[in-house]
């Protein structure tokens, strides 16, 4: 006959129990853990970023995810990102800015004056870091550069003064210019400053300015057929233009025109002077960093750019006629060709 293990030596009653209440415990304990430690996991931090829609918006959402990636941000994994364009239609920047806040992103980042005047209105304790903003502490962003105060702080691209450069670049290629019309973007605060610079260059150099505000896309169809019969023989643009359209208008009316921003050369425009863009978009990433791991915008300083750029598209300037002298091009960071 055989005999079972359990047979030859029985467990007493209450020990069975006892065992079996404990493989219970064991196996609820298990099936919590998972739970716990999902629930133990830390928060993936929301960056949102809001901008106007233009090509150079492209290249700083490019460089800025760059930045964050060689900080050892990666998307998805320890980062993500909420992006809102206002697709060229400004007036839609308020009601983007209040969805980012809804959403309760960690920092906002922004690209251009309109985006960070509308974030600002939107938020008063979600920091924000402007990527680009023309003259912040005149727009009200910042109390000032080396104390920003409030929830804000981040880069300035000082453009204005880039405008007024402009000026004495258009001279060098065009000594014989005498009129040059500056197209401003009406419903940016930004442009003010930006034709007061231009103004100030025009004096300096004894050109006649002629500015042109633009208060919606279908305008400059309008604005390139007066500039033709004034003849102007240059036009500087604000960068928050739609830069692509501007630049075909400029060649289809034969004007050689000039940006404040690279993208606009890349875009078409014959040349720009501007700030070295990939040193800028990185240091917002740096700045989104420090934010992330305790810092306050109101203790980090505006930063302003030490490093410009000038690129010349020869394509253009041969398609308009021109022979750029050498003392240009020898200067040009980039030659589009």
């Amino acid at each position: 006959m055989l005999v079972s293990a359990d047979d030859a030596c029985p467990e007493p009653r209450g020990a069975a129990m006892k065992r079996r209440e404990f493989i219970t415990l064991i196996g609820s304990a298990a099936v919590g853990w998972p739970l716990a430690a999902r629930a133990q996991q830390p928060k993936v931090p929301t960056v949102g970023a809001l901008v106007v829609g233009s090509p150079g918006s492209e290249q700083f959402w490019r460089l800025f995810r760059e930045g964050m990636r060689e900080l050892g941000y990666v998307e998805r994994q320890n980062i993500r990102y909420e992006l809102r364009s206002d697709q060229g239609k400004i007036d839609r920047l308020p009601e983007l800015a209040a969805e980012l806040v809804r959403l309760k992103v960690d920092v906002i980042v922004t690209w251009f004056t309109p985006p960070a005047l509308a974030a600002k209105h939107a938020t008063r304790e979600i920091p924000i870091v402007i990527a680009l903003a023309g003259n912040p502490v005149e727009n009200g962003l910042v109390e000032s550069l080396d104390r920003p105060g409030g929830n804000v702080t981040g880069m300035s691209g000082v453009a204005a003064e880039l405008a007024s450069k402009s000026v004495e670049l258009i001279q060098e290629l065009l000594p014989s210019a005498r009129r040059v019309a500056a197209l401003a973007n009406a419903p940016d605060p930004f442009s003010g400053p930006f034709l007061d610079q231009i103004r100030l260059g025009g004096r300096a150099t004894g050109v006649t300015i002629d500015a042109a505000m633009i208060h919606g896309a279908e305008e400059l169809e309008v604005a390139f057929p007066a500039m033709e019969q004034k003849r102007t023989d240059a036009i500087i643009v604000q960068a928050s233009l739609p830069a692509k359209r501007v630049a075909e208008l400029a060649l289809r009316y034969r004007i050689p025109s000039v940006g404040i921003i690279r993208a606009f050369a890349e875009a078409g425009g014959l040349m720009t002077y501007s700030f070295a863009e990939a040193d800028m978009y990185r240091h917002a990433a740096i700045y989104v960093d420090k934010i992330l791991k305790g810092a306050k915008p109101a203790d980090l300083p505006i930063v302003q750019p030490t490093k410009f750029e000038l690129v010349i598209n020869l394509k253009t300037a041969k398609a308009l006629g021109l022979s750029v002298p050498p003392s240009l091009l020898g200067r040009a960071d980039q030659v589009i060709e």
